[in-house]
């Protein structure tokens, strides 16, 4: 099985949200859909904290020692 993008994750935890807010599945369902939505989560998590390592590696000064900068947003 083919790993799913980050874009495609984000969109089955949103359709497990609006599932879980409406209230109206069973409970065995609602843990299944819970313990997917966490795996999910954590998958996602991951995925940010690797985007994350690459923009501090792209911010490297001439010297090669990290340069902190605040991102700014160009919207």
């Amino acid at each position: 099985m083919a790993k799913k993008s980050f874009e495609e994750n984000m969109l089955r935890l949103e359709e497990i949200v609006t599932q879980l807010e409406k209230g109206d599945v069973a409970l065995s369902d609602s843990l299944t859909l819970f313990a997917e939505g966490t795996k999910l989560v954590e998958s996602c998590r991951t995925e940010l904290e690797k985007a994350e390592q690459q923009v501090v590696k792209l911010m490297k000064g001439p010297d090669g020692a990290p340069v902190e900068t605040e991102f700014v947003s160009e919207e």
